[in-house]
């Protein structure tokens, strides 16, 4: 049996990256798992016991009808990821498009509530459960340049500090996991909208990132998914309202 045996999970952006890892690591770890994400090809991609829905978890109408997909498709809920996110707008603030910069909050931020709020009265039906929201090290440290960013993610541990704090009475965890630099097309992104920001070679801010930890390495996406699956599993009973990191002991710059 493995760890989540039994339990019901929805993990929104499910279609690539950490998402998907935490959508495919939760299936092998005997949960049953319903997915979104806002790219169709992606989502198409996932195993096919996974069910999946196009959900924008900016919009409440989508994930009023995301919740609805999954109570059909589950039959009930025990943990909710809410993985999505977005890296916003890179650059200095007073060059910031402000609806990028409100995009980066509807996403990371409200994105979190909406699928909060509709996950608690089904996570109190079920007995408790297991809320994980997404942070970042950038939610915990000031990074130039990324202004919006920085703001949705310590939004984030806010809100799910506060979250914990109100439903723990219910059986209900929240946590927050803040990955630091993860491998993958998204950071590949952001390092060239960084690079051309600062005017220096992808290579400088490359080796700036690794440089910026302890152990001088890149995080997994797997490396994320193993944390979820503690958070969201019995052995961790005990931990609610925490911002827990996996990043190699990021050091403050």
């Amino acid at each position: 049996m493995g760890t989540l045996s039994g339990k019901r999970a929805l993990v929104t952006a499910a279609g690539a990256g950490i998402g998907r890892a935490i959508a495919e690591r939760f299936l092998a770890e005997g949960a049953s798992v319903f997915a979104c994400d806002t790219d169709a090809d992606a989502l198409e991609s996932l195993p096919d016991e996974i069910g999946r829905i196009i959900c924008d978890v900016a919009d409440e109408a989508a994930v009023e009808a995301l919740f609805s997909a999954s109570d059909a498709a589950l039959g009930g809920l025990d943990i909710l990821v809410a993985c999505a996110g977005t890296a916003g707008p890179v650059g200095a603030v007073e060059e910031t498009d402000a609806e990028a910069w409100r995009q980066c909050l509807e996403v990371s931020l409200m994105g979190s509530y909406l699928t909060a709020r509709a996950a608690v009265p089904r996570l109190r039906l079920a007995g408790g459960g297991s809320i994980t929201t997404f942070s970042s090290v950038s939610g915990l440290f000031g990074y130039p340049h990324r202004t919006a960013y920085c703001a949705a993610k310590w939004g984030v541990i806010g809100f799910t500090k506060a979250l914990a704090a109100e439903v723990g009475t219910d059986g209900i965890r929240v946590n927050a996991i803040c990955p630091g630099v993860v491998e993958g097309e998204r950071m590949d992104r952001v390092i060239a909208a960084e690079a051309k920001a600062r005017g220096v070679p992808e290579s400088v801010v490359r080796e700036g990132y690794v440089q910026g930890n302890s152990l001088r390495s890149w995080i997994r996406a797997e490396d994320v998914a193993d944390m979820a699956v503690f958070l969201s599993s019995d052995a961790a009973a005990r931990i609610t309202g925490q911002a827990m990191t996996v990043d190699g002991q990021t050091e403050t710059r």
